[in-house]
């Protein structure tokens, strides 16, 4: 029995006080509308309409189980309305979650912009470096940074590619020098940030060969604003991402070393469950994430080198 198909069948037999007429209605013949009301009555065990070859009426159960008949589909057709809405236009909770200083650094700001242009959206971020577990918290996107994702069975879109510098204030490097080979940053004292690939390891090729420096820190934080301000206060050397400091290595308050090596480089992604069915409010965020990365300093450093950028 398709249980749905009985309850239309029994809901339009009872107003019309007809079982011809809930037929023409529905487009279902005689017979296909006496053997609904059967079954229906059949898995409910009671009997819901009594009918001659001439008349019929509701029986007592049947006037109480039309109630709640009535109500059921009434809340249905009012669900199906509401999603026809919202599959319309950006609407609801969005649940967000980014590490805390790429979002602060990309995109936070045009955040309110953001909710302006979609007055029905509300926006739930969390800013978190945990890696979350999108289905089970019930988050609506997540944005990872990695140098290669996990499989699994989520969908990740590109947002950009972040080079890491190697950088420290320039008075750090007047005391103890500036690096020539990695192998000289042993001797520096190093920043750590705990979280990405590189945390351990700091990594450098050049010319087919490659150098990797185990990370033997002093100072380790589990924030990239922070690393920028030690690095800002001349504590050490560290390799981070290249927009966090652009714009201190255009002012001069940090300088780059070993520019003629190329290092470490982080992919972000906007990561979400399925692309069927993608509700508007997941698709508007996905577009506004891709302008935000693809405006934020990605253009300083494509149109100009490592070396270029540190000596402006």
């Amino acid at each position: 029995m398709d249980r749905f198909t009985a309850l239309q069948v029994f809901k339009i037999v009872a107003d019309l006080g007809s079982f011809a007429g809930a037929g023409r209605k529905l487009g279902l013949t005689p017979p296909a509308i006496s053997k609904n009301v059967a079954e229906l009555e059949a898995h409910l065990g009671v009997r819901l309409i009594n009918r001659t070859t001439r008349r019929m009426a509701l029986t007592e159960e049947g006037k109480i189980y039309l109630e709640y008949v009535t109500r059921g589909l009434e809340s249905l057709a009012e669900g199906e309305a509401t999603l026809s809405s919202v599959k319309s236009s950006p609407s609801g909770t969005l649940r967000v979650s980014a590490p805390m200083t790429v979002a602060l650094v990309r995109f936070s700001e045009a955040i309110p912009a953001f909710l302006a242009r979609h007055p029905q959206l509300k926006l739930d971020l969390h800013l978190d470096d945990r890696r979350v577990d999108l289905v089970r918290e019930g988050f609506d996107v997540a944005i990872r940074g990695s140098s290669a994702l996990d499989d699994s069975s989520l969908i990740a879109r590109k947002l950009a590619t972040m080079p890491h510098v190697l950088c420290a204030a320039p008075a750090y490097f007047e005391r103890y020098g500036r690096p020539k080979t990695p192998s000289d940053l042993k001797a520096l004292d190093q920043i750590r940030f705990p979280f990405g690939g590189n945390a351990d390891v700091w990594e450098f090729s050049k010319d087919g060969r490659t150098e990797r420096i185990a990370v033997d820190a002093r100072y380790s934080v589990t924030s990239s604003l922070a690393v920028r301000d030690a690095l800002r206060g001349g504590f050490g050397v560290s390799l981070i991402p290249l927009p966090y400091v652009v714009n201190d290595l255009k002012a001069g308050r940090l300088q780059s070393a070993l520019d003629d090596w190329t290092t470490a480089e982080t992919t972000h992604y906007a990561v979400y469950p399925s692309r069927q069915h993608l509700a508007p409010k997941i698709r508007v965020f996905l577009e506004f994430l891709t302008e935000q990365f693809g405006r934020d300093p990605q253009s300083d450093f494509e149109a100009n080198s490592l070396m270029d950028i540190a000596n402006l």
